[in-house]
Order: C-alpha cells, then structure tokens, then sequence
C-alpha cells in the first residue's frame, strides 16, 4: 500500500535540533507523514526537478507549511509512500537522474541502534551535528540522537569549541577532521569521532590518535541507512560480501525499501535480498572489507582497467603532493587518459607530471601512471563532502593540463 503521504521540508541547519528532529521523529514514530528532507539553498531550478521527481504531497519551508502543485502533474503521478516509509532522501551524486532512496523506520532505527553499540554510546549521550541534515550522514546523527533521548547540538561552524560541552559523539568528513587538527583541536573531548564519506587521507588516523581522538572509520551509503561497517567490520545483522564482478553486496535491517518512483532501477540495484554497490571490494581472511574504489570511476585506457582511487592513494604518498584526484578524460588514442589533479604542498615548488609517474609507478602497473597533470588550488566538492568528480573532468578538458605520452 502506498497510501502515506510524503511532506517536502526545506528547512535550514539550524532547525536540526528543533523543528527537523520534530518531523523525523514523527515519521519514525507514524504519528506524522513520510518526509523528504531537502537543502534550501539548492538553486530553484534544482529543488524544481527533485520536486517534480519525488512528487511530495506537501512543503514546508522556515516560513510557513503549504500545499504545492506541480505543473503537469496530476494526484496519481504523486502517490504517498508505503505505510513503513519513513524518510525518502536522494542519493548523492552530481549526474544522472535524481534517485530518492525510501528508507523505512525498522531500517533507520536498527541502524542507530547497531551504530550506538558498536561505538559502546551511553542513553543519554550527545551527538554534535555539524554534517548537512539533507543527507544521510547529518539525518543519522538526529536518528541516533532521537534513540539515545537527546537533542543534537548544532553549532554554526566545528571550530566553535564551546558548543562541545556536553557532546560525546560526531561524525565528520576528512576534509572536517583536517580543519580540527590543523587547529590543535582537543580531539579527546569525544568518546568516538565517525568518519567517513571520502577517502582518508595517509597519516591521518594515526595524526588524529595522536591528538587524543578516537576515530572510528565508517563505510556505508544512503541505501544502508548511512554507515553500516565500522573500522572494516560490518555492524551487527548487517552482511557484506563482494560478487564475482568485485562489487561489493550489502544485506541485513539496515537496507532501503527502494527508489521513490522508479521500480526498474530498484530491481537492478537490489538482487536476492543484496544491494549491489557501485564499490569495488574484498573481504580478507580476518572477515574485514576493503575498498577499492567506485566501478563507475574505473577509467579505462586502452582496455586496461584503473580504479581511481588506487591511484589517488598512492599519489597522496607523493613527495609535494598535499592532496589528489584522479579522473579519466578523453584521449583520441586509448579511449582515456589518467589524469591527475593535484594541490601542491607548496605552490611554489609544484610535483611534476614525471615525479608523479615515477612514484605511481613505484606500487602500481605502469598503464595506471597518470598521463596528464592539472595543478589546482582546490577540489570543488559535493555537500556530501564527496570530490565533484563532473566539475574536475570539466576543469581537465577546459582549462588544459601537463601531458605524456602513454608508455
């Protein structure tokens, strides 16, 4: 049955802890409608599409709650939610057609509820929310704090220390941790920080144990409810397995329900009770998962496969190599080149496209040396906290780059 409506909320960061956190618990609860929380300040054209995809019966905004009518559409394009729906929310990416993953109360609730274990979190415990509520990342934070009978704190920026007080618990993106370690930030102040949501960085869990933090890696996605294994390990009830084709599957309480209004790519992504993953993976022989990298970012250069990531993780090894992203851009000979975009460790005195091949070279096959080099200031990024892979292809292709030959 798909007759529980689904309520649009628009509503801006600070509300996490007030008028956000009201809604999802009457969600989670069935006293209130299914939600669908969206970013206000994505562009109108933006909120427009995602809108007229997800079709919600209703819209509420910091000024008021409304009726909206979609142009076009008629009551049966916008039919309600699954009576167990509690929270559609689309899944992050920068391309295609918007995806809303309709994740049910048991799934949410049993995935806070698996997160509190593992992590050893008291009731009563605080979470700091300092990650965009309008993805799964930030709404995990409010479900386990609507577990743990605590309101989330919500400071205006991570740095604002005196907004701490009292909060054993965050989650946070590497870019987020960086800032904190940069800033001699007093990591001990929280029983556990999760982390996750982009690949981390050499060095850096051992900078932030140093620190007095205990990080705790997490690898989920918004089809998982969020994070579902903790430091390689699936939590409890969860499985993990990798297919044949090396994806990674993904079973267990934490699964969504399906794609808001698209069936055939629901059935593509869910097989026997898996979700399929767009990751590329492998469980060692101590039952721990290891990432790869995303099948879709797989560049392949004259029918040899490289995963970006592999190379992304051994040129963050590179001598004058702060940080790096690795995209395949089209090449009229082998189909694509490996690029790399990098920020210097000092401006001044960049890598070059040879000291980059040769260390890349140095631990991986000579076909996965990067063919071409674009210096950059910075890595635009999703709200996800995601690299803006799309943008970085652009910006590879428009603005030019150092180039090799493949050898």
């Amino acid at each position: 049955m798909t007759n529980r409506p689904l309520h649009a909320v628009l509503l801006p960061p600070e509300s996490a802890g007030g008028r956000l956190l009201e809604v999802l618990a009457a969600a989670l609860d069935g006293t209130g409608p299914a939600i669908l929380p969206l970013d206000p300040s994505l562009p109108r054209a933006r909120l427009d599409e995602l809108l007229t995809a997800f079709g919600p019966a209703s819209i509420e905004t910091a000024q008021d709650r409304q009726r909206i009518s979609l142009p076009d559409r008629d009551a049966a394009a916008s039919p309600g939610v699954a009576d167990d729906v509690a929270v559609v929310l689309p899944t992050s990416g920068s391309t295609g057609r918007p995806k809303g993953a309709e994740l049910t109360a048991t799934a949410l609730l049993a995935s806070a509820r698996a997160s509190l274990a593992r992590l050893g979190a008291d009731h009563g415990d605080r979470w700091l929310c300092v990650l965009p509520t309008h993805h799964i990342s930030g709404l995990g934070v409010l479900v386990r704090s609507l577990v743990s009978g605590t309101t989330p704190v919500r400071p205006a920026s991570i740095e604002m220390r005196d907004a701490w007080d009292g909060c054993g618990y965050v989650s946070l993106v590497p870019t987020q941790l960086r800032r904190l370690l940069d800033a001699g930030a007093p990591l001990a102040a929280f029983g556990a920080i999760l982390l996750g949501g982009a690949a981390i960085p050499p060095g850096m869990l051992d900078e932030a144990a140093a620190a007095g933090g205990r990080v705790v890696t997490s690898y989920g996605m918004t089809e998982t409810c969020g994070g579902c294994v903790y430091d390689g390990l699936p939590l409890d009830g969860v499985q993990v397995a990798a297919g044949p084709d090396h994806r990674i599957r993904i079973s267990g309480p934490v699964l969504f329900a399906g794609y808001r209004l698209a069936p055939a790519l629901t059935a593509a992504a869910l097989d026997g009770g898996w979700f399929v993953t767009s990751d590329l993976g492998g469980i060692g022989a101590d039952g721990r998962l290891t990432i790869r990298g995303r099948a879709d970012d797989v560049i392949n250069s004259g029918g040899e496969k490289i995963v970006a990531a592999e190379v992304e993780h051994a040129l963050r090894g590179c001598a004058g190599v702060r940080e790096a992203v690795v995209v395949g851009t089209p090449d009229p000979h082998w189909g694509e080149r490996v690029t790399a975009l990098v920020i210097p460790a000092d401006p001044a005195r960049p890598p070059s496209l040879r000291r980059i091949r040769e260390h890349v070279r140095a631990s991986l096959p000579r076909y996965a040396a990067p063919q071409a080099l674009l210096l950059v200031a910075e890595i635009p990024m999703l709200p996800s906290g995601k690299p803006d892979r799309q943008r970085l292809r652009q910006a590879a292709q428009s603005a030019g780059s150092v180039d090799s030959p493949r050898p």
